[in-house]
């Protein structure tokens, strides 16, 4: 008996993708529920399974562009399980082949080559690291969580260029979800009236909270307080206070956004995604910052849904964490506004008279000037920074 497998769909506005890479090869065996190819689409990048246990058949080569419902593959689930699959034994743990993986089930799979990969690199065995995939398998953001916290290998082999020696310039075709990024973009800028204002932050509050109460929120929530989780609670507090950022135009109309749903902008390997963080006027710092770690997580290991990544009022973007200075961030239309995070810095300011070195961090608000006025928009960016010089206003919510 022959199964075919076929681009499943992901969404109502996703029609077609490119299969990234295939994690099998021609005549391989697979079992049911083993991760077999990736597929980027214009939105996200998602890794099919295996359906069924049997030999594959690949009808799709890497790189090609496929409609959803497209056969890709088959499987053949009358051939026999090969016998003696398993891995020879090297004379070192270097060098040893990653064994399958137990799964929580009890059930092994062979890792996938990004697991080998990495296995390969690091010499950390898979069979060691608990699974965080379907059944308990171990996928590459196991490996990379553990890589870590593992010492470093001894020697690193040397990696080789993929440029084509003596060629001055390499073509290649965009992927889907970077042609759907530079679209995004150049619509947001020619359909919007897009303005920003700056100011700049003294991050000393902030940062001797978390110093006070790192300890204590690790040992209760088993996460760090960061960064964004102050931040978006203050832009909350902020499209509460100046609401008329938290609108967007549709059709000659203004939509009033009722809800606090915040797009937290995140670098993945394919490209800038925004998944958003639900109702975040109701939620505790640990549960946004675990929301936020999550969603990265994912991102990493190409799991965001189109789910994660819609219904956004408002988006912030931390470029300070690559060590920007400034910048003027474009807004996720149909939003009204994103605030552009940066660097901190330790800068000489005036405090009371006096020249004192404080850690500063530059603030950007871009808006549509369609919707929100200039005083709005400088008003909103005063609510954040105040509440970010005083977090004990984001307790009372003043």
């Amino acid at each position: 008996m022959a199964t075919d497998v076929k681009i499943p769909a992901l969404g109502e506005s996703i029609t077609s993708g490119i299969i990234a890479s295939w994690q099998v090869q021609e005549g391989d065996y697979v079992e049911s529920g083993q991760p077999i190819f990736e597929l980027e689409t214009d939105k996200i990048t998602s890794e099919a399974m295996a359906e069924c246990s049997g030999v594959i058949s690949i009808k799709s080569a890497e790189g090609d562009e496929v409609e959803i419902g497209q056969t890709v593959a088959v499987i053949d689930e009358s051939a026999a399980r090969p016998a003696g699959a398993a891995a020879p034994q090297a004379e070192s743990p270097a060098e040893a082949a990653p064994a399958a993986a137990p799964s929580a089930s009890g059930k092994e799979f062979p890792p996938s080559p990004a697991v080998r990969r990495i296995a390969e690199e690091t010499g950390i065995n898979p069979a060691s690291v608990a699974g965080s995939g379907k059944d308990g398998r171990v996928i590459k953001g196991d490996m990379l969580s553990a890589q870590g916290s593992a010492p470093a290998p001894q020697a690193a082999k040397p990696v080789a260029s993929s440029v084509p020696q003596g060629e001055r310039t390499t073509r290649r075709k965009m992927t889907p979800l970077r042609r759907k990024i530079a679209e995004r973009l150049v619509a947001a800028q020619q359909e919007a009236a897009i303005l920003t204002t700056f100011n700049e932050v003294d991050m000393s509050a902030v940062m001797n909270l978390r110093k006070r109460y790192q300890e204590k929120f690790v040992e209760k929530h088993g996460i760090k307080l960061g960064f964004m989780s102050f931040f978006t609670k203050a832009v909350v507090n902020a499209l509460k206070e100046v609401p008329a950022v938290n609108g967007q135009i549709e059709d000659g109309e203004i939509i009033q956004n009722h809800y606090y749903d915040i797009g937290v902008a995140i670098g993945a390997p394919k490209g800038l995604i925004v998944p958003v963080v639900r109702d975040c006027d109701s939620q505790s710092f640990a549960e946004i910052e675990m929301q936020i770690i999550n969603y990265a997580k994912r991102a990493r290991d190409g799991k965001i849904t189109m789910d994660d990544l819609q219904g956004g009022v408002f988006t912030i973007s931390n470029g300070g964490t690559y060590g920007s200075l400034l910048s003027t961030p474009i807004i996720n239309a149909p939003q009204s506004g994103i605030l552009g995070m940066h660097t901190i810095q330790q800068r000489p300011v005036a405090i009371n008279g006096e020249v004192q070195i404080r850690p500063m961090m530059y603030l950007a608000h871009s808006y549509d000037h369609r919707l929100v006025d200039g005083k709005e928009a400088v008003t909103f960016l005063i609510k954040i920074k105040e509440a970010i010089e005083a977090p004990e206003r984001l307790l009372f919510n003043i």
